[in-house]
């Protein structure tokens, strides 16, 4: 025990603890540590300007999309004033034409058995999209690299 405390009293004395007391090496501690603090204050200032750019960025964003709403709306406006429109609406709501033209009303039914059914639309299952992506891919780069052509085999 009390050779412990005579190494503690003795430790102050030892030569690499005296090179932490010189006044350089004490200023050079302070100096890091200054340091370090104004570049993390800088990284910090960085990364909020770097959030703020990103909320400008999307808000000119929004700002562009509201414009084209805008002029979409103004178009269909200046589009619902013309005669075109008018003369369209009136011929689909009440029937209405020109002098001279005749009206005719064709049944739904009589309609719609003009019309040809689509065929079946069952989709077309190809075997390569059901291989894996992995075998795909690889696949791919086979016919890269031996110039083929991808339908070709």
């Amino acid at each position: 025990m009390f050779e412990k405390l005579k190494n503690i009293q003795n430790l102050p004395n030892h030569p690499k603890l005296k090179q932490f007391q010189d006044v350089r090496a004490i200023g050079l501690v302070i100096f890091l540590a200054v340091a370090l603090m104004v570049s993390w204050s800088g990284a910090q200032v960085i990364q909020r300007n770097y959030e703020l750019q990103k909320e400008i960025s999307y808000l000119d964003q929004q700002n562009a999309v509201s414009k084209l709403e805008n002029n979409n709306l103004r178009l269909q406006n200046q589009y619902y004033n013309t005669e075109q429109f008018l003369d369209l609406k009136a011929r689909q709501d009440f029937g209405k034409g020109l002098p001279g033209e005749t009206l005719l009303l064709v049944p739904a039914e009589v309609a719609l058995s003009y019309v040809t059914k689509p065929a079946n639309t069952e989709p077309v299952i190809n075997p390569e999209s059901q291989r894996p992506a992995y075998q795909r891919n690889f696949q791919a780069w086979i016919d890269f690299f031996l110039h083929r052509q991808g339908d070709v085999r």
